[in-house]
């Protein structure tokens, strides 16, 4: 087994550190400014922020009039923050990625984060290694575009992690000092105030592991959690208190009673799921370096009965993955990055088994898991790019040039990738990883998917009402296409209803008033026009992703008299 790293080796240098900040924020921009908001979460979250600017309440979260209570307000105060940091005059129109900047700047920090717990835990080339995973796997990168809450919690989970561990792997020393307490109890209070207690689950769930296994509990001590706990009430209060004054007490009843338990109970948003659904799709989300993953497995059980730091930081981020992902998989409610908050325990072990070459023998059963893991991370990889060279024909029905020239470069990288880990030649492996992943995410979220416009009919509903409006405030009703991005694009002011109301908002507003009509809702609305003819001003189609449904949408204005 590996001995410790020597204290010198523990610390990466500060050069390390921003080479992986500036790498990060290289992969993560692309599409960052041109991608219209993609995710009804997304464009909810982002609309709730602007209304704050708007009204000038940063207590209350409101999207449009309805009450939004069903995530605490720290992420909406960076973004508000972000935008007006951006736009101090308020001069700027509104735009999507100024409430991403929160997103990006909380997936570089749990990347330098990730790097800062690796290195402490097996030496800087870990914590290195472990950074550069982070930094290039498919779900943060996905979450570090998007306006909501999960790269910022990310953030402060490895932090609080980072400062457990400390604590954990320091525990037989004689004192301790504030550093780690301070900077776990803070990171779980912006946590708390962020997306409320899951970054107590995932470090509770670690703790209580470690617990059991070791049958100590006395270094817990050392998180000082007394004066822990009254930080966390210093940083959540304030605002816990002043919204539930506000709402009557509805808040909690929301966000606990409704949402929270809703996803434990039942599966919410359509996306109830069996157990296996994070295993089946970890080939994707973690790639390209699932097929690692699987690898490390046999070196992390290696070091179950070890002993010396080397083993206590194994177990240690085994305690952080296994009930945290069981919890996971357990809760009916299921999306794609709620295992996120364990995949930076997954990149140090990774990248702690690939220093040893993942101590691969050439025997039979190391070589079947080395086919069996190559073919499970070829099929995760290989699909996703497939898809983005496909998507274009079927929602467009034309094919995209540069998903075409992109596909054969990022699978010839990903095919050396895998040659180089199968020779042992690991540093060039993660160095054409990291390139096949560059690759596809210039081509796919800096031209593809922002070029593909039957995905976005928001934006082409914002684009067909901006050269027809005929008045500077002119306000639309939707009838049949309500989406979150439609009232993030058009304003505030947006009518989301059905096709008699859409008709009632063009007979009250007939000089500037705006219908926006989906073939579904078109005879209700024509009915209640009651014989009169509407303007028609344009007429787009697309696909809703959301729903899986193709649509046809009709702007018209008001009948002329």
């Amino acid at each position: 087994m590996s001995a410790a790293p020597a204290p010198s080796a523990s610390r990466l240098p500060v050069l390390a550190y921003l080479f992986l900040a500036v790498l990060s924020v290289l992969l993560f921009l692309p599409g960052f400014f041109d991608l219209p908001p993609f995710d009804r979460d997304e464009a909810r979250f982002a609309q709730a922020s602007h209304q704050m600017l708007e009204s000038g309440d940063y207590v209350d979260i409101r999207f449009q009039d309805e009450a939004r209570h069903k995530k605490p307000v720290g992420i909406y105060w960076l973004q508000t923050a972000a935008t007006r940091l951006v736009d101090g005059q308020g001069e700027m129109p509104k735009e999507i990625w100024t409430f991403r900047i929160p997103s990006l700047i909380g997936a570089v920090l749990a990347v330098l984060a990730t790097a800062w717990t690796g290195a402490r835990m097996f030496g800087g080339t870990v914590g290195f290694l472990a950074g550069l995973m982070m930094a290039s796997c498919v779900v943060l990168g996905v979450e570090a575009r998007m306006a909501k809450t999960d790269a910022v919690l990310l953030s402060t989970i490895v932090i609080g992690q980072a400062a457990l561990a400390s604590l954990y792997l320091n525990r037989h020393a004689e004192r301790s000092g504030w550093a780690a307490p301070l900077a776990f109890w803070i990171a779980a209070g912006v946590g708390i105030l962020t997306k409320g207690p899951i970054v107590l689950l995932v470090s509770g769930t670690t703790a209580l592991v470690l617990t059991v296994l070791d049958r100590r509990a006395g270094w817990l001590k050392r998180l000082r959690p007394l004066v822990g706990l009254a930080i966390v009430v210093a940083i959540a209060a304030p605002w816990l208190i002043a919204i539930t004054v506000k709402t009557k007490g509805a808040f909690f009843a929301e966000s606990v009673g409704h949402d929270m338990m809703g996803k434990v109970v039942s599966g919410q948003e359509a996306k109830g799921l069996p157990p296996g659904y994070y295993l089946g799709t970890f080939w994707v989300t973690f790639a390209p370096w699932s097929f690692l993953a699987l690898l490390a497995v046999p070196w992390a059980w290696g070091h179950r009965k070890a002993t010396g730091p080397a083993a206590d930081a194994v177990r240690f981020c085994v305690a952080w993955i296994v009930p945290s992902w069981l919890v996971f998989e357990a809760v009916p409610t299921k999306l794609l990055h709620y295992t996120l908050p364990v995949f930076p325990a997954i990149a140090i072990l990774t990248a702690a088994a690939a220093r040893e070459h993942f101590l691969r023998r050439a025997d039979a059963p190391r070589r079947v898991l080395f086919t069996a893991a190559t073919a499970l991370g070829a099929i995760g990889f290989g699909a996703l790019a497939v898809a983005v060279t496909v998507i274009p024909y079927l929602v467009d029905q034309r094919v995209d040039p540069v998903a075409v020239a992109m596909l054969p470069v990022v699978l010839v990288l990903y095919a050396l990738t895998v040659r180089l880990f199968a020779q042992r030649r690991e540093k060039a492996g993660f160095a054409a990883g990291v390139a096949a992943v560059a690759v596809l995410y210039v081509g796919t979220y800096g031209a593809v998917l922002p070029g593909i416009d039957g995905v976005w009919i928001s934006r082409q509903a914002a684009r067909t009402v901006a050269a027809a409006r005929p008045c500077a405030d002119s306000v639309v009703a939707s009838a049949g296409y309500s989406e979150p991005s439609l009232v993030f694009l058009l304003g505030t002011g947006t009518r989301l209803t059905h096709g008699a109301g859409a008709a009632a908002h063009l007979a009250e507003d007939r000089a500037c008033g705006l219908a926006l009509v989906t073939g579904r809702e078109e005879a209700e609305f024509r009915a209640a026009l009651k014989g009169m003819e509407p303007v028609q001003l344009g007429q787009f189609s697309g696909f809703n992703y959301n729903t899986g449904k193709r649509l046809t949408l009709t702007l018209y204005g008001a009948p002329r008299s």
